[in-house]
């Protein structure tokens, strides 16, 4: 499969989960096996020789692809959570995003200063989202931190308040917010 092939398996749903929101919908290219194992063969082969030793995945869609990434790179995965869904003690950002303000949650020793961080999320859209990941991983104190999206929502200028806080910004493929 192309990226050309695997960004025309997404849909589009109109006014979700707000109006005037066009939610991108990955599930249909998950559902496809040859689109599921693209996005993850070529995260896998972006990240193999970075020195990569944990994969955090942002909660709910980051975590899809996330632990598939972490076993191919011989790794451990890391879940980033909302409020409330951790059991142990955790560290805690507040963010705007583009319908209102969240807040996510990592495990306070989940991390630690030797670790190669790629912080794995579905879309980039505004980048608040991926920013908080980052502001997170690097509360925990990690060597160095990388950020992956499946798409980035072109148009919005997420990656531009992301630079200069990773390594690197890298999206498999962009589109367009109406496309």
């Amino acid at each position: 499969m192309t990226a050309e092939e695997v960004k025309a398996l997404v849909r589009n749903v109109p006014d979700f989960p707000i109006k005037g929101i066009q939610f991108k919908d990955i599930t249909t290219v998950l559902d496809n096996p040859e689109g599921l194992r693209w996005m993850r063969d070529e995260i896998v082969k972006k990240y193999k020789n970075l020195g990569i030793s944990k994969v955090v995945g942002i909660e709910s869609r980051g975590f899809i692809l996330a632990p598939a990434v972490a076993i191919e790179l011989g790794v451990g995965f890391v879940p980033i959570r909302k409020p409330n869904k951790l059991p142990a003690e955790t560290v805690s950002v507040t963010y705007k995003k583009e319908y209102g303000d969240d807040t996510i949650q990592i495990h306070k020793d989940a991390l630690s200063p030797d670790d190669v961080v790629l912080i794995h999320d579905d879309i980039l859209a505004t980048g608040g989202s991926m920013e908080a990941a980052i502001e997170l991983v690097k509360k925990l104190g990690v060597k160095k931190v990388y950020a992956n999206c499946l798409i980035e929502l072109e148009g919005l200028n997420g990656r531009k308040c992301l630079e200069g806080k990773a390594e690197d910004i890298y999206c498999l493929f962009g589109m367009e917010v109406d496309e």
